[in-house]
């Protein structure tokens, strides 16, 4: 894969992605190598919660850290992707991208193929974390971007396997070294930045996880998405022909609005702008994104950092019938005085699902869940279990609980950690082993919030008179996408007509957003706007406590507080409905 010659203008790279996460659908690799043409297949295999997997497992034994079920798909697919010139981007190398490229070449040699490979490291800074003010974490990774990864593909690599970088990154670096894009190319670069951000989560891109998925027609296996990206930045977002789901400009528009914060979406090449990204239907399962600007990206390189918090137990009790308070209240206490000592974080939560006069057992039952933690495995390991078990013929009328309450277990603490890009050393090995330093950006700029569209379009007057509501769940009219960043979660909210959207923005304040979703009260909540999306993005610090590995709630990536908002009733203008 080369620049183009002379500057000519190159056709649109055909990038198909096969996995949003580690454990994604195994046969989606030879699914997409297999249903149509492709130029590169790319893999996303490290969220948040990945990263302190795979640091365990590297502790367990050094020469592991990558993403096993990778190589395990390669066993398969890496022949029809040598066959059909599908070059393969993935990050799957982890905490040790050298090691899996190791183990391609082996299983490469196992198989009589001959592959050229190619790794991206230098993310990884957990040597230097004290000198860099990380503190002493389990694993820290700096977000590294795509010109390793171009650099590799210009060197004629067939796989290209990397550690920590941005999950568009694998998706960018393709279409930089297909266009033959320059490092200030920020138009295109964000261009890219968008499409890889829609289809690096897989089949959320094509339905999954989808606001109005009662519309798909075909929702019994979503295909995976693809991403046809043309030299000025422009793309298309498409799946296989005969591939279920379906790619809308509303299922777009959902995955552009996912684990993102305001109208600036930061990232080590490029800050791409949001706020002018462009919609429009191109044909049946075809939705191109035009439009997009970019700026110079930020001074500094994110950096995830995961480490041991301590540990955990939980045990759910089962209260059924009458007197449901009561119950709760007596087993809270009974526990709470066996336990010979007070764990450090001790938090109970009754979830009300039983109805009156049930006719089962199940609808006539609430679930009260105790968990707690402890740096202490002893403290919140057999002690807590025993003393909850041996309640079971001195407590309640009607005792017994979900499952026998275990062992302690250990829990990860993700947080956000930042260093100069100029401390990290971004390396590729090209597959002849040249080792090739990839320089930082030579222009960066300070991130900053946009000012210029905090503040709602007028209001359309929607009626002559004062207009006439009915209160109904906001999901009527509205649909939405949340998830997770660190202890944060995000809630983006869109609607599908000018009109809907300005009583919306004016409407789903943050002060409504609190009412609607009580557990946000006491929290940080920052609203962004984004009219060119009809949407609204709210922003919630400290939801989700130490992240995902943490365990602190009852959603701990808070993949249905967006499904919860939409279940909520407002005061919706008639006219609109």
């Amino acid at each position: 894969m080369s620049a183009p010659a002379g500057g000519s203008p190159t056709a649109p790279i055909r990038i198909g992605n096969a996995s949003g996460f580690y454990g994604d659908r195994f046969t989606a690799v030879q699914e997409m190598l297999t249903g149509g043409p492709l130029d590169v297949l790319t893999g996303d295999y490290l969220a948040e919660l990945t990263m302190l997997i795979l640091g365990r497992d590297r502790l367990k034994d050094p020469a592991l850290g990558y993403a096993r079920t990778f190589l395990k798909q390669l066993e398969s697919g890496l022949g029809e992707a040598l066959d059909r010139g599908v070059k393969i981007v993935s990050n799957a190398g982890g905490l040790n991208p050298s090691g899996l490229a190791t183990a391609i070449g082996e299983l490469a040699e196992k198989l009589g193929l001959h592959p050229r490979v190619a790794y991206v490291e230098g993310d990884d800074l957990l040597p230097r974390a004290e000198e860099l003010g990380l503190g002493q974490p389990l694993t820290a990774n700096a977000y590294l971007g795509a010109w390793g990864i171009a650099d590799a593909l210009r060197a004629g690599a067939d796989v290209v396997v990397t550690g920590r970088v941005t999950d568009a990154s694998v998706i960018v670096g393709p279409a930089a070294a297909h266009h033959g894009w320059q490092r200030t190319q920020y138009d295109e670069l964000a261009g890219a930045v968008a499409a890889g951000h829609v289809i690096e989560c897989g089949c959320q891109a094509t339905g999954g996880n989808y606001a109005f998925f009662t519309e798909i027609r075909d929702f019994g296996r979503p295909g995976f998405p693809i991403a046809e990206i043309h030299a000025d930045g422009s793309s298309v977002i498409t799946k296989h022909d005969g591939t279920g789901g379906a790619v809308t400009i509303d299922t777009v528009k959902a995955q552009l609005l996912y684990e993102i914060t305001g109208a600036r979406y930061a990232g080590p090449d490029v800050t791409t702008r949001l706020d002018t990204i462009e919609l429009a239907e191109d044909g049946p399962d075809r939705v191109r994104i035009s439009g997009v600007r970019g700026e110079a990206p930020p001074p500094t390189y994110k950096v995830s950092l995961n480490s041991v918090g301590g540990f955990r137990n939980e045990v759910d009790f089962v209260l059924t019938g009458l007197q449901l308070e009561q119950k709760a209240e007596l087993v809270h206490k009974q526990l709470e005085q066996a336990l010979p000592t007070r764990p450090a974080e001790l938090k109970w939560s009754l979830a009300w699902t039983e109805k009156p006069n049930a006719e089962s057992e199940e609808e006539a039952s609430v679930y009260l869940r105790c968990a707690v933690k402890d740096p202490d495995p002893k403290v919140v390991g057999r002690a807590f279990s025993n003393a909850a078990v041996e309640l079971a013929l001195a407590s309640y009328p009607g005792f017994h609980v979900t499952a026998p309450p275990g062992d302690s277990s250990p829990y990860g603490v993700f947080r956000a950690g930042y260093v100069d890009i100029h401390d990290v050393e971004h390396v590729v090995v090209l597959p002849d082993g040249t080792r090739k330093v990839v320089a930082p950006a030579g222009e960066t700029r300070p991130l900053a919030p946009v000012d210029d569209i905090e503040e709602p379009m007028p209001l359309l007057q929607l009626s002559s008179g004062p207009p006439r509501t009915r209160e109904v769940p906001l999901g009527r009219i509205a649909g939405a996408r949340s998830g997770d960043k660190g202890g944060d979660a995000n809630v983006g909210v869109w609607v599908r007509d000018d009109k809907t959207w300005r009583w919306l923005a004016h409407t789903l304040t943050v002060q409504l957003f609190k009412e609607l979703l009580p557990e946000t009260r006491p929290l940080t909540v920052t609203r962004y706007l984004l009219p060119n999306l009809w949407a609204v993005n709210f922003v919630v610090e400290g939801l989700l406590g130490e992240g995902v590995a943490a365990q602190a709630r009852f959603d701990p990536q808070a993949k249905a507080v967006a499904e919860w908002l939409r279940s909520r009733y407002v005061d919706v203008p008639e006219v609109l409905l």
